[in-house]
């Protein structure tokens, strides 16, 4: 880790930490909702390492923190999008579990 400060070591820690519980409910549950959670866990992780790498990196400047606001903005869009399709998926079909959304396959 030639040039990378030390102190980035704790937040990527914390981040990789977080992605891995991010990616264990997105890939283990059933319920929708926690699914999309878990994806918006692990698009924290990786703003946390965005702001840690542009605070602490080689050459600190505003480009990760830049990159940060423009991936929390997606994630805004995409979480009222998701709920939005989830809610009327629910209105339709009754559940929220991902194993049963097969509408598509017909």
């Amino acid at each position: 880790m030639s040039g990378l400060s030390g102190l980035a070591i704790p937040y990527m820690t914390l981040a990789a930490i977080l992605f891995c519980i991010g990616l264990y409910g997105a890939l283990s549950k059933k319920n929708a909702l926690i699914v999309l959670l878990s994806i918006e866990l692990m698009l924290n992780a990786v703003n946390l390492n965005l702001i840690a790498f542009s605070k602490f990196g080689i050459q600190p400047n505003l480009t990760g923190q830049v990159f940060s606001l423009f991936s929390i903005s997606v994630a805004a869009a995409e979480v009222a999008v998701g709920i939005a399709i989830l809610i009327t998926y629910y209105r339709n079909r009754g559940t929220t579990d991902v194993n049963e959304m097969n509408s598509l396959k017909r």
